[in-house]
């Protein structure tokens, strides 16, 4: 069964590997970071994140994805915390008070940088950025950051030990498998106390190679992805807040994805939530904040 598992895993992605696809996560609303990033330096303090998921979980070849991400504002005057800000020394971000106490961030710039890794049967993705981000108050409570991200990223496929009956299939000759391609991105954050709404595309190079096997063929292994996310906090008491959330994904060779995410935190010390996506699951998801430096959060998706 596990064999078989395996084995189905790998012919699925086969399918989609020519299309580099960036993972995706039910916990997205934990680190819009990495999919905008016009978020480098939205906080008032570095923010340092790791994080480490692994699905169907008991079964051989099952996927398996994890990153590290760091951003910091740089200079002494900047905004103070986002919608979902984890606490630091001072008021709490989930009240009431601290919403109505808020101004708008001065002028500055954000900069930062993220290393994912995605696996799944044999086939392995990795991607390297930096990012940057520029920050402006256009408004007592509203604020817009530009950013853009640069780095670059990989598809390895380990075909040594894959056996097929053709081995002259040019999908496992490993020179252009297992190659370095260039990554770029871009984004824009408009944010205040209770909102954000946001714009992001990756993989805006896009990567296309030729390969030869009694005919020309030009596959196209990276293609640009567009995401979309909004959020709105309403509070239920003056330490209680609502948060619903939804990122909607698109590109060329995939349907768009719709997300929606709702979250109740109390204070900013532990929070529920449920999630939907289309076509695909519905999630419960729960955690909580430990000392203001490590969020524990776990979720559970139905197909």
């Amino acid at each position: 069964m596990k064999l078989f598992l395996c084995l189905f895993s790998f012919w699925t992605i086969s399918l989609v590997c020519l299309a580099q696809a960036p993972p995706r996560s039910t916990q997205y609303i934990f680190n819009n970071y990495l999919i905008n990033p016009a978020i480098t330096g939205v906080e008032s303090y570095m923010d340092l994140k790791m994080g480490y998921r692994q699905q169907w979980s008991g079964l051989e070849c099952a996927p398996v994805t994890s990153y590290v991400s760091f951003h910091a504002p740089v200079g002494n005057e900047y905004i103070r915390r986002s919608v979902n800000s984890f606490g630091s020394q001072g008021e709490n971000p989930m009240s009431r008070s601290y919403v109505n106490n808020y101004t708008a961030a001065d002028p500055h710039h954000g900069v930062g940088f993220h290393a994912l890794s995605d696996k799944a049967g044999r086939i392995r993705q990795t991607n390297v950025n930096a990012t940057y981000a520029y920050h402006i108050g256009l408004s007592q409570e509203l604020n817009l950051s530009l950013g853009v991200s640069a780095g670059f990223s990989s598809l390895n496929i380990d075909v040594e030990n894959v056996k097929v009956t053709d081995t002259s299939d040019p999908l496992l000759a490993a020179d252009y498998n297992n190659r370095i391609r260039p990554d770029l991105g871009a984004g824009l954050w408009l944010y205040g106390p209770r909102y954000f709404i946001g714009l992001s595309a990756r993989q805006l190079l896009g990567n296309r190679v030729k390969i030869q096997n009694y005919e020309q063929k030009t596959l196209l292994y990276q293609n640009a992805h567009f995401y979309g996310t909004i959020g709105y906090k309403f509070f239920l008491m003056d330490d209680i807040a609502l948060i619903p959330s939804s990122l909607i994904s698109y590109s060329s060779m995939s349907p768009l994805t719709l997300d929606a995410n709702l979250k109740m935190a109390f204070r900013d010390i532990v929070w529920l939530g449920a999630g939907f996506r289309n076509s695909d699951s519905y999630s419960l998801l729960a955690g909580f904040n430990v000392l203001s430096l490590i969020n524990l959060s776990y979720s559970y998706d139905v197909n």
